[in-house]
């Protein structure tokens, strides 16, 4: 009998949002809900007069805009901005196939962070389905470099992300985080953390089309030398856990959860996509394995998280 820690994983129950895109300004509703296995993640959109596009796939090979968020093109002049708080909550979350159903060209800000979705997929749970979890195994190192700043895959046994960020500004300057990926962890350590951006660049940015929904209630604004949000920041370091969300949605446009290190310096939407677009040039740069092939810690994996045993979070597939 397999493990449920093995076994592909969908959501128990559709999950809905209605917010505004931080970038359009605009309002949009978004739902999650089940697919079949091998499905991965998949995205559609309602149209005018409740026409549905058909679902495809998110895939880094959909990507065609990577300014301050990361932008899909569905086909036919269609395209969804800002999927990566999406896609970082349901990898995080361990989400292997989901349907996304989205009425507008950009996901919903919410809070600014992956949170409101991390903790609608742990409200109604996952339900196990009856196929092996495959994951995406790094077998030589691939690079994605622009002047200093890069983005890298690594070989590694186990799921590990280095992140170091450097900013010219005393809040933020230089900071760096190493995360080795539990459900546990992306939830406490990961999902709660918001967007960024700074005061003297918000009219060039709002001339040039984007941040029109950006407010205090989604982003921390950086102000000189201070937090201009009322509640401070939620982790001391919340700019470099930022920018590790933010890759852990971009990579899931790899198909597969990655196992392997990710390092980055300087990072951002582009180089993620650029290093995931140098891992598939070459076949050998990568293997799909079942995690029946991997160590037993983690085929073994039963922690806690919030309260539930991850027996209580996997639902047994109906």
């Amino acid at each position: 009998m397999q493990k449920l820690n093995t076994r592909q994983r969908t959501l128990a129950a559709a999950i809905e949002f209605s917010g505004y895109g931080v970038h359009s300004g605009q309002p949009v509703n978004l739902m999650i809900s089940s697919a079949p296995i091998d499905s991965g993640y998949l995205i559609c959109r309602t149209l005018e007069k409740g026409a549905v596009t058909a679902p495809v796939k998110v895939h880094f090979s959909r990507v065609s805009r990577t300014t301050l968020c990361t932008t899909l093109d569905l086909g036919d002049g269609i395209s969804v901005a800002t999927i990566e708080h999406v896609t970082s909550a349901l990898s995080g979350m361990g989400v292997d196939n989901a349907l996304i159903t989205i009425d507008g060209g950009e996901c919903p800000i919410l809070d600014g962070s992956a949170r409101p979705f991390a903790e609608a997929i742990l409200r109604v749970g996952l339900e196990i389905q009856p196929a092996q979890r495959k994951f995406l195994k790094i077998m030589r190192a691939v690079t994605a470099r622009n002047n200093d700043a890069f983005a890298a895959l690594e070989p590694y046994n186990g799921r590990s992300f280095d992140l170091e960020i450097d900013f010219d500004s005393k809040i933020i300057g230089r900071q760096r985080m190493i995360f080795d990926w539990t459900l546990r962890r992306y939830y406490d350590d990961v999902s709660r953390a918001r967007t960024f951006g700074f005061a003297r660049d918000a009219k060039i940015l709002r001339q040039a089309g984007y941040a029109l929904g950006s407010s205090l209630d989604n982003s921390i604004t950086v102000h000189e030398d201070h937090v201009l949000n009322p509640g401070g920041l939620r982790y001391e370091d919340e700019f470099v856990r930022h920018k590790l969300l933010d890759a852990i949605g971009d990579l899931s446009l790899g198909g597969l959860p990655i196992w392997g290190r990710f390092h980055s310096y300087k990072g951002g939407h582009a180089l993620n996509a650029h290093v995931l677009t140098g891992l598939f040039s070459r076949e050998d740069n990568y293997e799909i394995v079942d995690a029946d092939d991997l160590p037993l810690e983690f085929q073994a994996f039963d922690e806690q998280l919030e309260g539930l045993t991850i027996n209580q979070y996997l639902r047994p597939v109906r």
